[in-house]
């Protein structure tokens, strides 16, 4: 089916998503500012973090680096405590390599090429902070606006595909008004996020229902259409709880590392194997795109030779950046030691 639409009809889809827009929106902090600076955080935060989990987060990463002076000279243990928890955190160090560019060149590059060209940003990031910023025409194409495309004209086209992405582009291109781009764009988001949802869309509250071709045949459901899916793999690993005199045993991602590179860690059991072990504390469930993790924490001495763990006080680990993994157990460790009658597993997910 035809993925095109008279002037007529795209005048009338513009006009009635921009008028539920405006008095539907959630009243998200990025959304009260026009400033490049904010609205860029903002989007490199949602690449990989829901919207819920990115506010306060958000929130205290503007209150410590207000503009880009800050954040360009921002120690990098610091700059990665302040982003724990959101993970991917290659994110945070594009953002302060990004900054430094920025503020060499003066200013915060207001053209769509300049936006595209700062390290971290693809092409729908780049096309957002335009159209926000900036009223540049650039259609931002995310998950959200895939599913609303495919369904409101009944596309076939296979998401997974090399060229599925480019074909909803176009089309997102195609319905973009040109007085109000950033508006539109935030508009089809939101109406992916919040109506046009992967699974029971809220077909009866949607400003575009009369005209979706999908509700029309019944077929929400089949849309959009996804060829291939990853397989999810299931993982247990054991992590080990290891303190003398208020010190921890921790080792600390390689600067090299591919993931978290910097951060600090509990080590594994099969890191420590001569590690006498004393008991079970607990486990957790934590999720990484495609891979789903069970960990187990036990209370372990120390063995003779720690490899290249290192121990570390309560204060040194305060200041510097631990990982969510790490956070979760250390939360299991205290549940274990206030109630060590009783067992506990935390299930979480990220």
């Amino acid at each position: 089916m035809s993925s095109s639409l008279t002037p007529i009809a795209r005048n009338t889809l513009q006009r009635d998503l921009l008028a539920w827009y405006r008095h539907n929106k959630r009243d998200l902090p990025w959304r009260r500012t026009r400033d490049p600076y904010a609205i860029w955080v903002s989007e490199i935060m949602l690449q990989q973090t829901r919207v819920a989990a990115a506010i306060p987060y958000y929130e205290r990463f503007l209150a410590r680096f207000p503009d880009v002076t800050s954040l360009a000279s921002a120690p990098e243990s610091e700059l990665l405590a302040c982003w724990a928890g959101l993970g991917y955190y290659q994110r945070a160090r594009n953002l302060q390599k990004a900054a430094r560019e920025i503020l060499q060149a003066g200013a915060f590059p207001s053209s769509y090429e300049g936006i595209r060209s700062l390290p971290g940003v693809g092409d729908y990031t780049a096309a957002a902070i335009a159209s926000i910023a900036f009223d540049l025409p650039h259609a931002a194409v995310d998950g959200n606006v895939i599913r609303v495309l495919s369904r409101f004209f009944e596309d076939c086209t296979d998401i997974a595909s090399p060229s599925g992405r480019k074909h909803f582009a176009a089309i997102a291109a195609q319905i973009l008004p040109p007085h109000e781009p950033g508006t539109f764009n935030q508009a089809l988001m939101e109406l992916g996020a919040t109506i046009c949802l992967p699974r029971n869309p809220k077909c009866l509250l949607c400003p575009l229902a009369n005209a979706c071709r999908a509700r029309a045949s019944s077929k929400q459901a089949e849309f959009p259409v996804k060829s291939r899916e990853r397989k999810v793999v299931d993982e247990i690993r054991q992590l080990l709880w290891i303190e003398r005199d208020d010190r921890l045993l921790v080792w600390q991602r390689p600067s090299e590392a591919a993931l978290m590179p910097g951060f600090w860690e509990l080590p594994e059991a099969c890191q420590l194997r001569s590690a006498s072990i004393r008991r079970r504390l607990g486990s957790f469930r934590h999720t990484i795109t495609f891979h789903r993790y069970v960990f187990e924490i036990f209370e372990a001495d120390a063995p003779e030779a720690c490899s290249s763990c290192k121990w570390l006080s309560w204060q040194e680990l305060e200041g510097a950046p631990t990982s969510t993994i790490f956070k979760k157990a250390r939360r299991i460790v205290t549940l274990a030691r206030s109630h060590s009658s009783r067992r506990f597993v935390v299930t979480l997910s990220r």
